[in-house]
């Protein structure tokens, strides 16, 4: 089940999951004509609906393998507890969870000044959403990617939550493709906080600022 399924990094993931893989999909999302070109698809399911709306959740997930969140906003920390509870009752317990850098305090120098200043609207969403996940029991993987860029390419690195982030910028196609291997192999980074970036991209601020 993938949330928030119009986002740029979500679109991407469920193209490779539909072209090399046999899973089949419940894409979650507002408008739900927007993906209209999967409605006729066999092993998609569309279902329109506010993640807000824990009932609409927890009966959309209903006997799937992995969920998987690309939800944001101001509100994250309301729409992940939405979700874990939607979760718990539907006796779902693996979620993979799109956070940013920044959640845990852990960008380092003159760029984690920076990006505190950049998306100081939304931290306190994305540091409320990993403080629900770490006192939930459900089994996540919290990825925490740099700023984003719409590059077609696949080339990062990861850092785990007690090191320093590293870089200012990845690709969506890289976070895909991370999110990917992590639906291919649930076991990988259980109960985890990843963080994302492209190799060499170490700087005061991502390089079209």
């Amino acid at each position: 089940m993938i949330i928030g399924a119009n986002g740029g990094t979500a679109r991407i993931l469920i193209e490779r999951l539909l072209a090399e893989t046999t899973d089949k999909l419940v894409l979650f999302l507002r408008q739900a004509n927007r993906l209209a070109q999967y409605e006729t698809n066999p092993r998609v399911t569309l279902v329109d609906g506010n993640v807000l709306d824990t009932a609409a959740l927890r009966l959309a997930m209903q006997g799937v393998d992995v969920v998987y969140s690309n939800v944001g906003g101001t509100d994250l920390g309301q729409q992940t507890q939405s979700i874990l509870t939607a979760m718990h009752e539907a006796n779902q317990t693996r979620l993979i969870f799109i956070s940013a850098l920044g959640a845990h305090h852990e960008v380092p120098g003159k760029f984690g000044n920076w990006n505190e200043q950049a998306i100081a609207a939304f931290l306190p969403g994305f540091r409320e959403a990993a403080k629900l996940l770490a006192a939930s029991d459900i089994v996540y993987t919290e990825l925490r990617p740099a700023w984003l860029t719409d590059q077609p390419e696949i080339d990062y690195e990861t850092t785990n939550l007690d090191e320093p982030f590293k870089g200012t910028e990845v690709s969506r196609a890289s976070v895909a493709d991370y999110a990917f291997k992590l639906i291919e192999n649930p076991k990988l980074a259980e109960r985890a906080s990843v963080g994302l970036n492209r190799p060499n991209t170490d700087g005061d601020k991502p390089s079209w600022f």
